[in-house]
């Protein structure tokens, strides 16, 4: 496996922790639809949340959250429908995107809820 996507695999078992540490329900990982993937499916308290994880070695080349550009936020709005409407499911639903840089074995997290809605990404 090559070296981003073993940091990748790494960052998505660190968000994984900290999101149950803080009483999320993990529903999958890796939650995939033909060509498209979303990394967490979890739940916070009433709300589904839909989570994108980006984990760099540094910030050398700018901070891991400015990788989610709009096709991806556009790409992440489509999985979700697709996942809501094959579950049937009719709950709130937020996009979150976790940033994790682990430089020296230590991991920086941060964690923004609600990062972008189909609102803002003009799939309403």
């Amino acid at each position: 496996m090559a070296l981003h996507n073993q940091l990748g695999k790494e960052g998505e078992k660190i968000a994984v922790k900290y999101l149950k540490n803080r009483g999320y329900l993990i529903h999958h990982t890796n939650w995939r639809m033909s060509n498209l993937e979303v990394d967490i499916i979890a739940e916070d308290k009433e709300e589904l949340v839909f989570v994108e994880v980006k984990t760099r070695s540094s910030s050398e080349y700018g901070e891991p959250e400015e990788a989610v550009v709009f096709k991806k936020e556009k790409d992440l709005i489509r999985i979700a429908a697709v996942y809501l409407e094959n579950l049937e499911l009719e709950v709130s639903a937020r996009f979150d995107i976790i940033s994790i840089i682990i430089e020296n074995e230590k991991s920086n997290i941060i964690h923004f809820e609600d990062a972008f809605s189909s609102m803002t990404s003009g799939m309403a």
